[in-house]
């Protein structure tokens, strides 16, 4: 086989493993040149490449045979929901099993754990842990709040015409069986806090996270996807809500500032105020601020509420 003088693509715009070097022709005295940069064992990137998580990712999975790419650099190639201070993490992070030797590579985060076969998955190439076991992984380092955010995500029962699947990626029942397996690893004690924590209907982290905020003020828990017409699913619905007093919540994020949608918003919250519903919208200064003067409107409504309802104090919030 000839060998290359230059670095042909894809080896010029992405790590690769010296084996994906020689099948293209390169030599290993070529990679010996200031154009190229040995970043660990059997591993090379291009000296001007700029960081690119996923190119990252997948050299090292292919450099790593028996190893899968897990925790924090699994979630973001996936997209999971992660907190704001590693949602841009570059960690790569790799997980072995115990019978091959420790990770020992520059930069990489490694980890022994014991992993079933089913909690792995190959995924475009990548060698990585499913979403699942990725958060149970990720329960070890994340604050409980944002372990019930991403779980929220796993069992939540997804809206096929934006996301073309039907069923939720997990189940509360599964997501215990998950944590049962594994009853000595770091963290899950948290994990099965968050289990009790979690429900099903939360459309994004800051809906979660506002649900936790609620209950972390001892109001009562509000329900998920409270349709102003119980039962009819072409009705209005509210993020979170509570019937028997007619308060219907709406968390408003970045999606939301588009034309389109703040004129749908504002016949949905239209909808509920024909009905007379009060209709409280939050949205991302909200989020920044923690929801603590959401809690302090909401708290406002619910006592105000109770005036007017006092038939409903014992309520259920759905």
């Amino acid at each position: 086989m000839r060998k290359q003088d230059f670095l042909p693509p894809p080896l010029a715009e992405a790590p690769f493993t010296v084996g994906a070097a020689v099948t293209a022709g390169v030599s290993l005295n070529r990679l010996r040149r200031k154009d190229t940069v040995n970043v660990g064992r059997g591993l090379y990137r291009p000296a001007d490449w700029d960081f690119d998580l996923e190119g990252a990712a997948r050299a090292l999975s292919a450099a790593s045979p028996g190893a899968w790419i897990s925790h924090v650099t699994a979630a973001r190639l996936r997209c999971q929901l992660l907190p704001p201070w590693l949602a841009d993490s570059t960690e790569l992070h790799l997980s072995k099993p115990r019978s091959l030797p420790p990770v020992r590579r520059k930069g990489v985060f490694g980890h022994t754990v014991l992993t079933l076969e089913d909690e792995l998955e190959l995924v475009d190439g990548i060698f990585m842990s499913t979403r699942s076991r990725t958060w149970l992984d990720l329960a070890r380092t994340l604050p409980l709040k944002d372990l019930v955010s991403i779980g929220d995500e796993l069992i939540r029962i997804p809206r096929v015409h934006f996301e073309g699947r039907t069923q939720p990626y997990d189940t509360l029942a599964g997501l215990r069986i998950l944590a049962g397996r594994h009853p000595n690893l770091q963290g899950v004690v948290r994990a099965r806090e968050a289990l009790e924590l979690m429900r099903v209907g939360a459309d994004s982290g800051p809906e979660s996270l506002l649900r936790l905020a609620i209950a972390d003020a001892g109001l009562p828990e509000p329900g998920l996807q409270v349709r102003l017409r119980a039962g009819d699913e072409r009705s209005p619905s509210a993020d979170l809500g509570y019937r028997h007093r007619r308060i219907a919540i709406q968390y408003d994020g970045g999606h939301h500032l588009g034309d389109a949608q703040i004129f749908s918003d504002r016949r949905r919250d239209k909808a509920f105020e024909s009905a007379g519903w009060t209709v409280l919208v939050f949205g991302k200064s909200d989020f920044a601020d923690d929801f603590q003067q959401a809690i302090v409107t909401l708290k406002k409504v619910l006592r105000n509420s109770w005036v007017d309802h006092p038939q409903a104090a014992g309520f259920a919030g759905g």
